[in-house]
């Protein structure tokens, strides 16, 4: 892959190409890597994006079948890998917009799933396909599509890995919108200006919320949204916020 870090926005953009960019373990830990690195000093947006026809063809199946190795090994490579790769997405304080320029399949359509926004070409085709090679989906796909889709589509994207249009992916709330080709690249570049006169880190304190309160009970959920905004309270955004409503201007986040 290759990554650019101009005006704020780190654009990473899978670049295998000639296997429709398909993920080898090195390139999912390379892109846990770059999201890692990425900080809301620097930057108020991530865009994510395939090189050629292609968003992503999901794990290398010619690096599956070259593999020897035991169950121990396995876990422990699918959790520094593919495993950090979600962990790095969902924990990232800056927004991600997954811009999907083609087909989306298995860890490419998990990857597009965890992004905070995406929008595909109308032309991209997306597929669960993990079952096709007799996987379960991974990639968080296993405890976010139910959330995203409903568990009854969600059983019927796994379990059949049937492939389904961007417009279907759109019905699903799996992406935001499937766009026409040539509008792609401008309705990016809307969000992630529309982003960059957002404060940050008070977007980063939302994704916090969001996703620790995922899977608890309500009243936890609260508890945890109440400390939360102590923090976005008490923060420069906040202050911001409030005189430039005062003064009646637009706010001047950092």
């Amino acid at each position: 892959m290759h990554v650019d870090s101009d005006d704020g926005v780190a654009r990473i953009t899978f670049d295998r190409p000639g296997v429709m960019n398909a993920f080898s373990t090195e390139t999912a830990a390379q892109l846990a890597d770059e999201i890692e690195a990425v900080s809301p000093d620097d930057h108020h947006a991530v865009v994510l994006t395939g090189e050629g026809a292609a968003f992503s063809a999901g794990g290398d199946i010619q690096a599956m079948a070259d593999r020897t190795e035991g169950p121990q090994e396995a876990y422990e490579r699918v959790c520094e890998t593919f495993g950090r790769v979600v962990e790095s997405m969902l924990e990232c304080r800056v927004p991600i917009v997954a811009k999907v320029n083609g087909d989306a399949v298995g860890a490419g359509l998990a990857i597009a799933a965890l992004s905070d926004f995406a929008y595909a070409t109308e032309e991209a085709r997306f597929s669960c396909a993990f079952v096709r090679v007799g996987l379960i989906p991974d990639t968080g796909g296993t405890f976010l599509l139910p959330k995203l889709v409903g568990l009854r589509t969600a059983k019927q994207l796994a379990f059949t890995g049937e492939f389904f249009s961007a417009a279907e992916a759109a019905d699903y709330d799996l992406i935001n919108e499937a766009v026409p080709d040539e509008e792609l690249d401008e309705r990016v570049a809307e969000t992630v200006d529309r982003l960059g006169r957002r404060p940050t880190r008070t977007i980063g304190l939302m994704k916090q919320a969001m996703h620790e309160n995922l899977g608890r009970h309500w009243s936890e959920s609260l508890d945890y949204e109440n400390l939360l905004q102590v923090q976005a309270y008490t923060s420069d955004a906040h202050e911001e916020g409030v005189q430039a409503f005062l003064e009646g201007r637009p706010p001047e986040f950092d």
